[in-house]
């Protein structure tokens, strides 16, 4: 019944695919009168059910020629005696048959169940992926590899449900990851895992040497990591030798990148009209502009078109008893500010030598050397008037800005050329282990692993003297800032060491397939840093030469130094269960129990860490084997508690000393001390209470995927200050819980049709962040420069506080029929707040929440096309639902350039509702609200790759094994409700969202090859 409805379905495609056949039979026709020794071969290509298979390609090897199965799977192909078939189809295990000249050849194609029998990394381990109980998503190598980004992170990018990834455009900078939320006050940052080590960020590998990457999210796959694994954890595996290989790749890339949304902002003919119309709102004279006639646009001043590069070359070499990979990759990328440069060169080898097939030894290594950007910001570009000129010619000088501006902000260009490159950084990075493996007993497998990472950062920064042109100063030439120079040295260490024992026992027996794993590790971090600083001194003028620029530059004035130094160390004992019943029934099981130093109360320093999970895979079942909807089909859920261990302090129960008053004793001064905090002998690591269930379901013939979960996540025991009263010294303790919840729904979809191929796929996460309690009732972490960003019980983490705005006062009228302002004394033109609390007077009391900077929802969108040799792949992402607040054009302490929608001000009755008056002095309008307020939403086409794969055959005769080559555009075009530069905007954990004069998120255009040889 089902054969008979699917054949009425498929009309329109037999009357296709005959019109092909027939096409394809008359230019075999043509072609065997020419090429007299290909015959024509026919046959039927079925699934394992003896079913036809519709549209498989069948083509020769290392030739042009081609065809496709028909509606009952039968295909008709010219081809030599002794070529060779290969049989593709969407779903099904590609088959490479050699023909040996018969002239019918049947093939029955198997189902290829990649998603079922992947293996994934998870920790301590590997595992299929069928087998898991959790939300752990696979990202493989080539995803990122072409990508024009020097940290691999930056790629993920609205790829993965439930990671929000927040990029800037800064040469070099790191992303900003949080996964399934903000979980914590003290910290959001996820656990990275390279090769088994521990560490906080991976920004010292190179994209084209990572294998892959895993994102775990759920408790079941979590809980294994103890005190690291609240926050989420990615994965990394570099890339290794393959068994029977002997390659050379070499993959390169260059191209472009350059600013394509800037701020609009008034030109000099606006300035003018509306500064000096502000000037009289305050009773003030006109300016006199007649010395200040240039009309600049600062933003193209400083902004730069850069260059961007990304290399790497490897080499691999594997027999039976070795496998040996080196990889040495060298990138720099320009920024979009003047002058900015970032570059790294780094290094990846491995070796795994195989005693025999029992016991193996081997190493990894990944190293880096960074030079970091002396970073510029586009603040002063922004907010400088464009009624002064850049350089003044007769003097050869930048010149100074007009004189209600020179108090507080520069020349833009002065940073951007008389201080660029001042700064002079190198930070090396050293990452490796060493281990053995040893299988005994057919069943047990015993590995233990010895890790180091070590990074040295370096820097050292001048402070050159800058004269400007100045018409206001004697002799026309002013001095900025102190008048002298200066140098400043810091120098960091940071040592984390590692060693892990794990035991492995893998067994079958009557349908039960047990994989547990039992284990001991231990961890030490430690850091130490020191910053010494030397001013100009009596007759000694430092040099502006960088072989200079040390603190031992020797007769100089006043000194300062600093440090910091600590450590930490953890030891831990884990155990996991991975079980399932005829492949049907699945549970996963785990528990850690871990030891820190930090805490010195022995209670306190072990805290256990569990979790389980159950899975059922449904489309094992005998009721499910006569349905065709359902390849695979499984239910899922786990529950689990994880900890957090990211606080400002590595000994939150041991608080620092303190500076306070001194006392005299006769001669003696003795310096005072008192603690910062006070202790609390019950303090502990916070911890994350999690479920989630869900769904991982293949259709269709495998051709879509589909994945769905709900996720719950409690964090509880939060480490929170206890304010102490007037002259008292605050407490800490474990005084709060902040809730995240949600659900993330995954998408794809692949078929192919002949030469044709094509994808879909896209995600979506919603996200519901929510603080039940904090300390005390009335209790708010209050963060920010203007301090904007609050967290209580019964909002969002970091949600933004102030008043709501409900129009601009038209007329003394209105405000004399209005609730009373009593911040102020308004006039027409000021905003008028909401009275929130229905007083009938504008108060404090009327603040109240105005934005949430956690989006309601994210989501990830990706297109994929392919002809023959030729892919083209679109991602795209975007968010919806968060707001930002904007802090760049919020003054009442200098003048700057005004913003372009502030032409529209309000200037007389009716003429504006939204926009107020022009008066710095009417501070009312420089009040926290929700004027300040943007929708943070966004849409942005992420990633377009055009790529070309050369044929096989013709590589063959170049003895080349792979050459693609392909063009990128990143950041091609965003559509964004916001001023600023860009609609992405990190944070800490208790204030993110804020734009203050971010960076411009730049558009990326590249064109590279990949070499395979």
């Amino acid at each position: 019944m089902k054969k008979q409805s699917f054949k009425e379905k498929s009309t329109k495609s037999l009357c296709r695919l005959r019109a092909i056949s027939f096409l394809i039979g008359v230019m075999g026709i043509c072609f065997s009168s020419v090429f007299a020794q290909n015959t024509t071969l026919t046959g039927k290509v079925t699934n394992e059910q003896n079913e036809p298979l519709i549209g498989v390609a069948v083509q020769v090897v290392n030739s042009s020629g081609g065809s496709i199965t028909d509606i009952d799977g039968n295909y008709s192909i010219l081809a030599a005696p002794n070529a060779t078939l290969r049989f593709s189809y969407i779903g099904m295990k590609t088959l490479v048959v050699k023909v040996d000249g018969r002239k019918v050849i049947n093939v029955s194609m198997a189902e290829d169940v990649t998603m079922l029998t992947e293996t994934v990394v998870i920790g301590y381990g590997s595992a299929k992926k069928r087998d898991l109980t959790g939300s752990i998503t696979n990202i493989k190598g080539e995803e990122i590899a072409n990508k024009p980004a020097s940290n691999p992170l930056s790629s993920l990018q609205g790829k993965v449900a439930g990671v929000q990834v927040v990029n800037t455009g800064r040469a070099g900078a790191d992303p900003e990851i949080r996964v399934r939320g903000t979980n914590s006050i003290n910290g959001f940052a996820p656990l990275y895992i390279v090769d088994g080590l521990f560490n906080d960020n991976i920004n010292f590998l190179n994209p084209a040497d990572i294998e892959s990457m895993e994102i775990l999210k759920d408790p079941s796959s979590l809980a294994i990591f103890g005190v690291r694994g609240a926050n989420g954890v990615i994965i990394v595996t570099t890339k290794k030798a393959k068994a029977g290989q002997t390659l050379v790749n070499i993959n390169t890339s260059f191209g472009w990148k350059r600013v394509v949304d800037k701020i609009d902002m008034a030109n000099a003919a606006e300035f003018k009209e509306l500064y000096n119309e502000q000037l009289t709102n305050q009773g003030t004279a006109p300016f006199d502009f007649s010395d200040w006639n240039a009309d600049t646009d600062w933003q193209d001043a400083i902004f730069q078109t850069g260059f961007v590069t990304n290399n790497n070359i490897s080499i691999t070499g594997a027999s039976d008893k070795n496998r040996f990979y080196l990889g040495v990759g060298y990138s720099s990328e320009q920024g979009n500010i003047k002058h900015e440069k970032y570059s790294k060169i780094t290094l990846n080898a491995s070796n795994e030598y195989s005693v025999n097939k029992d016991l193996r030894f081997g190493f990894q290594f990944n190293g880096a050397r960074i030079l970091p950007t002396d970073a510029k910001e586009v603040l002063s570009a922004i907010r400088a008037t464009p009624v002064a000129p850049i350089f003044n010619d007769e003097y050869q000088l930048f010149a100074a800005l007009p004189d209600f501006q020179k108090a507080q902000i520069s020349n833009p260009m002065v940073d951007v050329e008389e201080r660029a490159n001042t700064t002079r950084a190198t930070n090396y990075r050293a990452a490796g282990n060493v281990y053995g493996e040893w299988n005994f007993l057919k069943k047990f497998t015993f590995r233990t692993t010895f890790s180091m990472d070590y990074a040295s950062n370096n820097s050292r920064k001048y402070t050159p003297i800058v004269k400007v042109y100045d018409p206001e100063a004697a002799g026309n030439i002013n001095i900025l800032g102190t008048k002298k120079t200066a140098v400043e040295q810091t120098k960091s260490d940071e040592t984390k060491v590692q060693s892990d024992y794990l035991l492995t026992y893998v067994d079958s027996f009557n349908g039960h397939n047990i994989t547990a794993t039992a284990g001991f590790t231990t961890y030490y971090n430690s850091y130490s840093s020191l910053t010494a600083g030397r001013d100009q001194g009596v007759g000694l003028v430092i040099a502006d030469d960088p072989d200079k620029w040390y603190v031992s530059i020797g007769d100089a004035g006043a000194s300062t130094n600093g440090s910091s130094q600590w450590e930490r160390t953890t030891v831990s004992a884990l155990a996991r269960l991975l079980y399932n019943y005829k492949g049907k029934y699945l549970v996963n099981a785990s528990f850690r129990r871990d030891g820190s130093s930090a805490f010195s109360y022995t209670g306190n320093q072990w805290q256990n860490f569990y979790s389980i999970g159950g899975g059922w895979l449904m489309s094992e079942e005998k009721f499910m084997s006569d349905q065709h909807l359902f390849d695979m089909l499984k239910l899922k859920g786990s529950w689990g508690t994880l900890g957090n261990q990211a606080m400002k302090s590595a000994y939150p129960a041991q608080p620092l000393l303190l500076n306070s008053s001194s006392a005299v004793f006769g001669d003696n001064i003795i310096p005072g001390y008192q603690l910062e905090y006070l202790p609390n002998p019950n303090l502990r690591w916070e911890k994350v209470e999690a479920w989630e269930a869900g769904f991982d379901a293949n259709m269709l013939k495998n051709r879509l995927h589909v994945e769905g979960v709900y996720y719950h996540k409690n964090t509880k025991d939060l480490l929170a200050t206890v304010p102490g009263l007037s002259g008292t010294v605050p407490g800490v303790g474990n005084l709060g819980e902040i809730e995240n919840k949600g659900i993330e729904l995954a998408a794809s979809w692949s078929d192919r049709k002949g030469d044709w191929g094509y994808s879909i796929g896209g995600n979506l996460t919603t996200i519901k962040n929510k603080v039940l309690s904090l300390v005390q009732n009335g209790y708010s972490i209050i963060d920010g420069a203007k301090s904007m960003s609050y967290t209580q019980a019964g909002y969002p983490i970091g949600y933004f506080y102030g008043y709501k705005v409900e129009g601009v006062y038209q007329s003394a009228a209105e405000i004399a029929n209005s609730p009373v302002n009593k911040l102020a004394t308004v006039t027409p033109g000021d905003l008028k707040f909401v009275d929130v609390d229905g007083d009938e007077m504008i108060t404090p009391a009327d603040r109240t929440i105005i934005g949430n900077p956690t989006p309601d929802f994210t989501y990830g969108i990706n297109l994929g096309v392919s002809y023959k040799n030729l892919e083209l792949s679109i991602d795209m992402m975007g968010q919806q639902g968060n707001e930002i607040f904007r802090t760049w054009d919020n003054y009442n302490w200098s003048q700057f350039n005004y913003m372009a929608q502030r032409v529209g001000r309000w200037h007389g009755e009716g003429t504006s509702n939204t926009q107020p008056l022009l008066n710095i002095k009417h501070t009312i309008n420089n009040q926290n609200s929700d004027y300040y307020i943007e929708d943070g939403s966004f849409f942005r086409i992420r990633n377009i790759q055009l790529a070309y794969n050369f044929d096989k055959g013709f590589l063959d005769k170049l003895r080349i094994k792979a050459l693609k080559v392909y063009t990128n555009i990143q950041n091609l075009k965003t559509w964004k409700n916001n001023t600023g530069y860009t609609p992405e905007l990190g944070g800490s954990a208790t204030a993110f969202g804020v734009d203050d004069g971010s960076y411009p998120m730049p558009a990326v255009y590249t064109f590279g090859l990949n070499l395979t040889f």
